[in-house]
């Protein structure tokens, strides 16, 4: 399986967002905050990044930084109270 990351592209109209299609899997366009949520590969972020930059009708182009964060927690101290109703089998 690849390893997915998001792209999100700033425009400014939203009849640009169609032609967006070519880069990547659209996954979300905001109208009120005019920006497309792109998905693609890691390995052809950079390239993407730097085509879409030189489009005239793209203002900004940020990363997501998703896939570097941890997604699994933990809890350090289980809740005492979870642990009472358990053993009296509420």
């Amino acid at each position: 399986m690849h390893d997915r990351q998001g792209l999100i592209v700033y425009v400014h109209h939203l009849k640009q967002a169609k032609s967006l299609r070519k880069f990547g899997h659209v996954h979300f366009i905001s109208r009120k905050l005019k920006y497309v949520v792109l998905y693609m590969d890691q390995d052809v972020i950079e390239a993407t990044k730097t085509k879409l930059n030189k489009l005239p009708y793209v203002k900004q182009v940020l990363e997501s930084y998703r896939p570097f964060l941890k997604t699994e927690y933990e809890n350090a101290k289980p809740d005492k109270a979870k642990e009472y109703d358990y053993k009296i089998g509420l």
